[in-house]
């Protein structure tokens, strides 16, 4: 099942990249029929778009290779090293384009075959737009940020050449060229935000910053499923590869279980995650003895024969409890 998802995001991949090499011929020769720096600045962004989606596509090649000696949580980090190269050549490709613009607009060019080179933009934006909602959907579906992080780069593309499309009207009907200068400048600003968002997330995911909404989701699933011998949830830790997660915790079972009986709790404690979770997940589930008498305050076990002190109340798992680092007590 793995495998065939992987060979999914290689295709859908290869198809945004082949796309995006014939998008930026259109918009370069559209550049050139028409001089306008607004139609370079798309122009330039669709060499970013093949840039980046060529490393992608290298990114999830060796995303899918299995784990090995030197690598022994796989490759999926490489996809966070994708979506910072291209927020970084995105951020770049924004800078240009407003240094170009801004020295238009004090040394003006001419500018001709305007309706042409709209019709273009308006193709290519046209097609970025539905392979950009299409990669964003696929990506979601399969668990793939490169596909989700290429896919809202498009769209945000078809956006800006919506955009871009406004000031050429403008120009058209006007035939003042500092329009087209400022559409540049703008739409420069709008790309130079893209490139740093996406960075952002580059480096969260390699900083292994938590996902609090992830782990929020899982946490409310396992409240509605725990069983009377988990008795608490704590340290919960949730760091993403790629396409797959993996989950450090600790589970309190009653102290007098066997090392079997402790096992088999934790065994179908881990299934129970594996079936709750969208994408593979891989578990390092430590066992913990509850304690005597705080933990009976919190504990529902009805059958329990060590019990040291009264059930007090309910400690439901949410975020903020099960990302402590300590076991509940009622007092």
């Amino acid at each position: 099942m793995q495998q065939k998802i992987q060979q999914q995001n290689f295709r859908a991949q290869l198809l945004a990249l082949t796309v995006g090499v014939l998008l930026l011929t259109a918009k370069f020769f559209a550049w050139w029929l028409t001089n306008s720096n607004a139609i370079l600045t798309d122009a330039l962004e669709s060499i970013i778009n093949v840039v980046a989606g060529a490393f992608a596509l290298y990114s999830l090649v060796l995303s899918a290779k299995p784990k090995d000696s030197n690598h022994p949580y796989g490759h999926g980090k490489v996809e966070f090293i994708a979506v910072g190269v291209e927020g970084a050549l995105i951020f770049l490709a924004g800078a240009i384009i407003i240094g170009k613009g801004t020295f238009n607009l004090f040394h003006p060019q001419s500018i001709h075959s305007v309706d042409v080179g709209m019709v273009l933009v308006a193709v290519a934006g046209l097609a970025n737009f539905g392979l950009g909602w299409w990669l964003e959907r696929t990506g979601k579906r399969n668990q793939s940020m490169v596909l989700v992080a290429d896919g809202q780069h498009l769209r945000a593309d078809a956006w800006s050449s919506l955009g871009l499309l406004v000031g050429l009207g403008l120009f058209y009907f006007t035939r003042i060229i500092w329009i087209d200068n400022v559409t540049a400048i703008l739409f420069g600003i709008i790309i130079l935000i893209t490139g740093y968002q996406l960075l952002r997330t580059s480096v969260a995911g390699i900083m292994d910053e938590a996902d609090y909404q992830l782990i929020s989701d899982m946490v409310d699933k396992l409240e509605q499923e725990k069983t009377e011998n988990w008795i608490d949830l704590h340290n919960f830790r949730v760091i993403k590869y790629g396409g797959r997660l993996h989950i450090d915790c600790h589970l309190s079972v009653p102290w007098y279980f066997t090392v079997e009986e402790g096992h088999q709790e934790v065994k179908q404690f881990e299934d129970k995650v594996r079936e709750l979770c969208q994408m593979p997940v891989e578990l390092f589930v430590h066992a913990d003895p509850c304690r005597p008498p705080g933990s009976c305050s919190v504990c529902e076990k009805k059958d329990c024969t060590e019990r040291k002190s009264p059930f007090l109340r309910r400690v439901d798992w949410d975020l903020q409890s099960a990302m402590g680092t300590l076991q509940h007590r009622a007092d």
